[in-house]
């Protein structure tokens, strides 16, 4: 799919459900057999945040040019809310509460899945990140109320884009083949 146009996978002139773009953790010690959960069960609102580094000259005969760069993807998870069972927030807090370890906390091996778009909507568009940086920003909530966490994404290390397909439940991702 590398040099193949996308589509959107959605009826024409038919909004997208904001369900169809997923954040997944690899939660398997071993990334060759990763296995996927998603981020941000319980969060009401979450987007990813794109800083291209957008640089604008003007030249001496009044021309303007624009450069960027590649950017850089974060993404927030705010008030998310604990529950037993959510293996992504409890890697998170094992990494980041427990232990304090901060070299695996800044590399852990994150999936988006573009579930609304692809070749067809069994093929969907992928991006995997070998090394992102999870900080948890938050813990705690009000009195009388519920315990949540917030988290901060920063996607990085090697992009490798690819197609996720989803079976019983659980996510597969196939990597794009080099040309």
């Amino acid at each position: 799919m590398a040099d193949a146009n996308l589509t959107f996978n959605t009826p024409e002139n038919q909004t997208i459900a904001r369900e169809t773009l997923i954040a997944l953790l690899n939660v398997a010690t071993d990334t060759t057999t990763p296995k996927w959960v998603p981020v941000g069960i319980r969060v009401s609102d979450s987007s990813a945040e794109y800083e291209w580094s957008l640089e604008t000259i003007q030249d001496i005969l009044g021309n303007t040019y624009s450069t960027m760069k590649k950017p850089t993807v974060t993404q927030s998870f705010d008030d998310w809310g604990m529950t037993a069972g959510d293996e992504a927030l409890l890697n998170v807090w094992n990494d980041a509460v427990r232990k304090q370890d901060a070299q695996s906390l800044a590399n852990k091996d994150m999936l988006i899945v573009h579930k609304y778009a692809g070749t067809n909507p069994t093929a969907m568009f992928a991006e995997r990140y070998n090394a992102c940086a999870l900080q948890l920003t938050s813990l705690g909530g009000a009195g009388g109320g519920n315990m949540s966490a917030s988290l901060s994404v920063t996607y990085g290390g090697e992009r490798t884009t690819g197609t996720a397909s989803l079976a019983a439940g659980a996510f597969t991702f196939n990597a794009d083949s080099e040309l």
